[in-house]
């Protein structure tokens, strides 16, 4: 296996995954700690680079086009800082990273990944529930549907027609944008039936954004939506999936309650350190347990 550890997180492959762990140290950003860990299997990715600089150097993973519904979701706009597949490298780790580089080169080449675009997700999205509150206003996922929820800063005629439960049915896109400059930034669902022009301040199905701390989570919620809609690029011709699933195996339904209880844990850990609220952590912990 090869592993690199930094105060910036670990990075350990064993041939046949990169398991991405965000680290505790305070420089690692609110969005990376909130996502969590990542597996990424060696068939999503289309390359590995490490750039050398002074002080510090750069890991940097390359995913197929199409593969990460979170990339998907947030067209790439995320900050360096807050983007999962780099990692910072401290100077006296630039051998480890180099060789980390080379082992997973050596892997994608001995099993001839090809490099094209995919038509499926290879990432699963960030666990859900979710629930953000950033801008005018909180998200909430629980795998089925969004529900768009209002407070004292939302515009008011969109704050007048309440509360909106958009299930993930319901749900032909999602785009996630930050703010750049003078531009507020969105999570924003497109509904079937009801297309709007609309600016985000106005749209009822969209948060506005105005370039705070919480707003890079709400991509969190995009990317959870997005994993659970058509892939862009699927055939046209591909047989949708029946609207009721049979019954997931028993291996399947322990493997999500392990999921579930990796995703308290994780919950909880965010509430001491404040990065959720009482009543963001109480909201999250009861779909959590609702799920289980």
């Amino acid at each position: 296996m090869a592993e690199i550890i930094q105060k910036d997180g670990t990075w350990s492959f064993d041939g046949d995954a990169l398991r991405l762990t965000p680290g505790r140290d305070k420089s690692v950003g609110l969005f990376r700690r909130t996502l969590g860990e990542l597996t990424v299997p060696l068939e999503a990715l289309a390359g590995i680079s490490f750039e050398q600089g002074k002080k510090t150097g750069r890991l940097r993973l390359r995913l197929r086009d199409g593969a990460c519904p979170l990339l998907q979701a947030t067209g790439r706009r995320l900050k360096d800082s807050d983007d999962p597949y780099q990692l910072t490298v401290e100077s006296d780790r630039y051998g480890v990273a180099e060789y980390v580089a080379d082992e997973v080169r050596d892997a994608l080449m001995l099993a001839q990944v090809p490099t094209e675009p995919v038509d499926r997700y290879l990432l699963p999205g960030p666990s859900v529930p979710l629930s953000v509150s950033a801008g005018d206003g909180t998200a909430s996922f629980d795998g089925e549907q969004v529900r768009l929820e209002w407070n004292w800063k939302t515009e008011d005629a969109k704050q007048a027609a309440g509360a909106r439960t958009l299930p993930v049915a319901d749900i032909t896109a999602v785009e996630w944008q930050p703010a750049v400059g003078l531009e507020n930034g969105c999570l924003r669902f497109t509904v079937r039936g009801a297309g709007t022009k609309a600016p985000p301040k106005y749209d009822p199905n969209s948060v506005e954004l105005w370039g705070f701390r919480k707003d890079a989570l709400m991509a969190l919620v995009a990317a959870a939506v997005q994993a659970r809609l058509p892939h862009p690029a699927a055939p046209v011709d591909a047989v949708p999936l029946p609207k009721e699933l049979p019954a997931p195996a028993r291996g399947a339904a322990e493997n999500e309650h392990d999921a579930l209880l990796r995703r308290l844990r994780e919950l909880g850990e965010l509430h001491r350190e404040g990065v959720l609220t009482d009543d963001e952590f109480a909201m999250a912990k009861q779909a959590v347990l609702k799920r289980m």
